[in-house]
């Protein structure tokens, strides 16, 4: 069978790629979801996996050539003994043109092709499925949705790779799978179309768990014996996370929950990575498994978060009495909570305020609003002034705008400028205006206005939530004078801006203390006292103020 690679959408309003560099030459021999080329886009430059194990034998676009989203780059071969009298040669130098290359698709005759898991972003190993859009026996076409999945970063739907028609579900909505896990087969040609099944897709991922589920795990499921019997690895048991990898790779090397707890994790929040894990199966045979005894000391020596109280068994709800309800958090609000917690615990969080003068600000907005809503087709809000002013404050205090890796602080040299946004289930997420110091109000208000719909209607790109080295959020909208706004890590600040209120203030007129009305508005700078200290912090506060102040007509472009 010869199977397709095609140049993939990596995002909404993507329509090309450039071909920078193949990592596989013609006749070399392929394992599924290895990396076989590099694109660049003008969002993101990324790997692209081969959908299925073969042998490249033709590559239709060469290294350096722009092609459209969806054309076919190169053919694999999925029978060996086809693919064996392939010989290997290299790229050639002048590919044929795809609309003379490309022959009528192959894949027919009952050919069955794997649907994926899709990697989804450098640290993402895992994904859940939250929705099936087609049913076995519907017929779909090439790139056409088929089902929706969700990840730590972002919500999106997966495309067939083939037309074709749904043949089997292996993995019902609900369950989460490591990446690269067959998740479903489309038949490309006449392949027998096979009822869902699902207590096999169940049984095939019993690693996963449902986001809505009790996280916590009874006393007598976390206390199996060390070696033999059956591993059955929770998501998570009080305070520890294992991802659908680790679990799987502990269940096949006998390691017992209790031997997972013990090792230190380098992930998020502590958690246990797969390296973490290989480490530690390196090194075990070195010394005999350590009991449970020797669990607090484990945790004394974890470095990336505090070791923390194991949790109780949740009690029953019928422990509430029938006047509480209990509302299970859903996985985007476990995320949320997870995030904010594991910020509290790494950045000692200090927090200023100031107040600012923004009058010129509103006055300029209630002059032009009428004039920029006709001509962008989208409202002038009061964000993209207050972006422009902590950029113009990061550019005098570039020490804010860092990172901490370990011991070492990473010094940004581009402002990615995260803006927290309220999504209609009121959960939050904070996508990102790359390279934001070189846009002005204008290129500020079309970059909030594209992400924040985008958000609200799930259509962001895992590009656009990467990347950020400062955010800054509204605690204003629902008149809130200020508040003190937790650090979206990796960064060490956060901007937070207060309700505008007309206020009646002291100025002087020549020489002389006048009151008059002005529209004020309090704004804050958390930051992580690791790195950041009270003077450039206040230093960094003030030049954002001192820029909202100097805004006006002559200095606003717009």
């Amino acid at each position: 069978m010869k199977l397709e690679v095609v140049m993939p959408k990596m995002g909404e309003s993507l329509q090309e790629g450039t071909i920078t560099k193949w990592l596989k030459s013609v006749g070399d021999k392929i394992e599924r979801d290895e990396m076989i080329l590099e694109i660049s886009t003008d969002k993101v430059d990324t790997e692209v996996p081969a959908p299925n194990e073969g042998t490249l034998v033709e590559i239709l676009a060469q290294e350096g050539d722009t092609v459209e989203v969806g054309s076919v780059i190169a053919y694999i071969e999925t029978d060996a003994s086809a693919a064996a009298a392939a010989p290997k040669q290299e790229i050639k130098e002048e590919a044929p043109k795809q609309e003379e290359a490309a022959p009528a698709p192959a894949a027919s005759g009952g050919n069955l092709v794997d649907l994926v898991m899709p990697k989804m972003g450098e640290s993402l190993q895992e994904g859940t499925i939250t929705k099936w859009l087609k049913q076995v026996g519907d017929k779909v076409e090439r790139d056409e949705m088929v089902l929706e999945i969700s990840t730590d970063k972002v919500d999106t739907e997966v495309p067939s790779p083939v037309e074709g028609i749904l043949a089997e579900i292996l993995v019902q909505e609900g369950e989460t799978v490591e990446v690269g896990a067959v998740i479903g087969k489309m038949s490309s040609g006449d392949a027998p179309v096979k009822a869902a099944a699902p207590a096999a897709a169940k049984q095939e991922s019993k690693p996963a768990a449902t986001p809505s589920a009790p996280t916590q795990t009874s006393q007598a499921q976390v206390s199996a014996p060390v070696s033999g019997g059956t591993y059955d690895i929770p998501t998570r048991d009080g305070e520890d996370f294992f991802s659908p990898l680790v679990r799987k790779i502990a269940e096949e090397n006998k390691v017992s929950l209790e031997e997972l707890k013990q090792i230190n994790g380098s992930g998020v929040g502590g958690r246990v990575s797969k390296n973490d894990l290989m480490n530690y199966l390196d090194n075990r045979g070195a010394a005999p498994a350590q009991a449970p005894a020797a669990q607090p000391k484990a945790q004394a020596q974890q470095t990336s978060t505090p070791a923390q109280p194991k949790a109780a068994p949740a009690p029953a709800p019928a422990a509430h009495g029938d006047d509480v309800e209990v509302i299970p958090m859903d996985r985007v609000r476990q995320l949320i909570a997870d995030h904010m917690v594991y910020s509290k615990q790494t950045s000692p969080h200090v927090t200023s305020v100031a107040e600012a003068d923004v009058t010129n600000i509103v006055n300029f907005r209630n002059k032009f609003k009428d004039e920029f809503m006709k001509r962008e087709g989208f409202k002038l809000t009061f964000t993209p002034f207050f972006a422009q002013a902590a950029i113009e404050g990061l550019k005098k205090f570039p020490m804010v705008n860092v990172s901490v890796d370990g011991k070492n602080i990473l010094r940004h040299k581009r402002i990615n400028l995260g803006v927290a946004t309220a999504l209609d289930d009121g959960n939050l997420i904070v996508p990102v205006i790359k390279s934001a110091e070189a846009l002005n109000i204008t290129g500020l208000a079309r970059s909030v206005n594209d992400l924040a719909g985008r958000a609200r209607s799930k259509r962001l790109d895992p590009n656009d939530i990467q990347g950020g080295t400062f955010t800054i959020t509204n605690v204003g909208t629902f008149g809130t004078l200020f508040g003190t706004p937790i650090i979206n890590q990796p960064q060490v600040a956060i901007f937070g801006i207060g309700a505008i209120q007309k206020r009646p203030v002291v100025k002087q007129v020549d020489g002389m203390d006048v009151i008059v009305p002005r529209d004020m508005v309090y704004v804050s700078l958390t930051y992580d006292h690791r790195v950041v200290d009270g003077m450039l912090a206040g230093q960094t506060l003030k030049a954002i103020v001192d820029a909202l102040e100097n805004m006006n007509e002559k200095t606003i472009s717009i």
